[in-house]
Formats: structure tokens, sequence, C-alpha cells
């Protein structure tokens, strides 16, 4: 099996090239692609807990942990107790925050508006139903079931 024409290496390939073209534009804004996701999926109102941040954006607690560190350093965030769980912590934008939010979703939707502009409608529905059955087997865990475990 040639490994260019594999489902895993085109998702591999293409999400690896897509992460360094943010990168290389996040780090004119001293800044990374994934500092800006964290951004976009911080509620710019409320705020958003801590403990949800991780699973909303499929990332390990310890990365996420060093990113918000690192965000709070640079007064994109900060930290404040959440009113509804005393135990809980809220994730906040700061004004500057808030900037740098509006920066990542100017380039997330230009990026959208070049992907869309050069693709059908159909095209389009097509990739959402795929990336969805993937997630959908994968979330499964059923993809593997009938490999010997060792």
């Amino acid at each position: 099996m040639q490994k260019e024409l594999t489902i895993d290496h085109a998702l591999r390939a293409t999400w690896q090239a897509v992460a360094k073209m943010y990168n290389e534009q996040a780090v004119k804004f001293d800044s990374t692609m994934a500092m800006a996701f964290v951004l976009l999926n911080i509620d710019k109102k409320n705020g958003t807990p801590s403990t949800s941040l991780g699973p909303l954006m499929g990332m390990e607690p310890t990365s996420l942990s060093r990113i918000l560190k690192n965000m709070e350093v640079k007064g994109a965030i900060y930290r404040e107790k959440n009113p509804d769980d005393g135990r809980g912590v809220l994730i906040k934008l700061t004004e500057f925050g808030l900037m740098k939010r509006k920066i990542s979703k100017q380039y997330v939707i230009q990026f959208n508006e070049a992907v869309k502009s050069q693709l059908t409608a159909h095209q389009i529905e097509c990739f959402f139903e795929v990336t969805s059955t993937i997630n959908k087997l994968v979330n499964e865990k059923s993809i593997f079931e009938t490999l010997p475990t060792k």
C-alpha cells in the first residue's frame, strides 16, 4: 500500500501543512497556532471553565496548561474563580486577548473563504461527511476491534 494513497496519510499531511501555514502567520504576532486556537475557544463574554477547554479542543491537559501559562504571561488571558463552581476557574480574555482573538478569527475566515472558493458546495458537504464519519469511527473505538491486541 502506498502511503500517499491512505486516508490517514492525507489527513496528517494536510493538517501539518495547515498548521505550518497558521504558525507562520502567528509568529508575526508573537503567537502560535495553538494559542490562537485557545483564544477562539474561550467565550469572549463569560470566559470558559478551564476544565472545558481541553476536551473542547482535543488537547491534553499538560499541553493546555503550558499554553495557558504562556498566554497569561503575555497578558492575553486571566483566571477568575468560577461563580457557579467554587472549585473551578474561568479562563477569560483580556483586552489584549480580545484583540488577538479578533486577528486569529480573521485568519480562520480568510483560510475558509480561500478553500471554499476552490470547491463546490457539494465537495464541501462531502468533506464534512467524510470527517464526521472518521470522527464517529474513532470515537466508537470500532476501527481496530478485529485486530489482535498483543
